[in-house]
């Protein structure tokens, strides 16, 4: 199969184009490094994946690279993803997650591509809800301008597919963690809680702890990629986790478990609650199970401890 990645060069989506090469697939990767890095391709490049330092954005640009590419499966990663910097500039956030969407959809379309597997969010998608956990068929009602742009995304996707007989699937992904997550941004609190337990530094926790996530590794999303791209029709949205939703106090338990000799327990510093994130996400994962076949293989105690030790080994 020959795909195209965007934001290959990120956390998520280089480890998809690992997962692409592994089978023997070609890869394209689109990125404009603002987030990702050139070190998660290194294997990949290596293999004979081709890059393309982009903006999706840029319409001409991304529509040259597809062209190039000729892609029969897009797997569509980039994005902005922060949710606070989403409500301080939403023009921002939109251009990004928006019209870098619609520009991806529309080079997919002239590219001669079967299907594109979009991302989305578990989370801030449906907002605050008394449906735990929540099914796919909960309204989305977005807090965050990063919701509303991926809700609006969602959107475009299946109008591509009515306008110009693109095949789109979209995952709605729990909180995503595992290997090559930053532990200096601003998303992703296992990997900037995992950073604090190897550094000797202490996590803050904004709100008393007890907000619940659904955890999902890395290895189980890319998984539910490649099921997305081999289903004979397309469907969904899907949520993809795994059905299990944790406290933060839970987290820092299971990261203090994989300390090392000498590697002091977290004590986390509480602060006030943010604006835009949620008490409590919990997704219903039965739609993904019964459609795509996908059930999560790795328990939350697995995954941060492979977590904690690729950051110990600098990978």
């Amino acid at each position: 199969m020959r795909a195209l990645v965007t934001g290959g060069a990120g956390f998520i989506g280089s480890n998809v184009v690992d997962a692409l090469l592994a089978r023997g697939d070609e890869v394209a990767v689109v990125d404009d490094l603002s987030t990702g890095r050139i070190e998660n391709l290194e294997g990949a490049l290596a293999a004979g994946a081709i890059f393309h330092q982009l903006d999706i954005r840029d319409a001409d640009a991304v529509t040259t690279a597809s062209e190039a590419a000729r892609p029969e499966v897009v797997f569509h990663f980039a994005a902005q993803m922060d949710v606070r910097r989403s409500l301080a500039d939403p023009a921002f956030d939109a251009s990004v997650n928006v019209v870098g969407t619609i520009n991806v959809l529309e080079a997919a379309h002239a590219s001669g591509a079967r299907r594109l597997i979009n991302t989305s969010t578990g989370g801030a998608i449906y907002g605050e809800t008394d449906v735990m956990p929540t099914p796919e068929t909960v309204a989305a009602a977005p807090v965050s301008a990063y919701g509303q742009s991926k809700q609006c995304a969602e959107l475009y996707c299946a109008w591509a597919g009515r306008a110009r007989g693109l095949e789109t699937v979209t995952l709605r992904y729990g909180n995503v963690y595992g290997p090559r997550q930053d532990p200096g941004g601003e998303a992703g609190v296992i990997a900037i809680f995992a950073g604090r337990l190897l550094s000797g530094e202490q996590p803050t926790v904004y709100g008393d702890g007890s907000a619940r996530r659904d955890y999902t590794f890395v290895d189980d999303i890319v998984a539910a990629n490649l099921l997305a791209a081999a289903q004979s029709m397309p469907g969904g949205p899907y949520n993809v986790g795994t059905g299990i939703d944790s406290s933060v106090l839970e987290l820092i338990e299971a990261i203090d478990a994989a300390a090392a000799p000498g590697e002091a327990p977290l004590k986390p510093e509480f602060a006030a609650a943010r604006e835009g994130e949620l008490q409590r996400s919990s997704l219903d994962v039965s739609l993904a199970r019964d459609e795509l076949g996908f059930s999560a293989a790795t328990d939350l105690k697995k995954g941060v401890a492979a977590t904690v030790e690729a950051l110990r080994d600098g990978s």
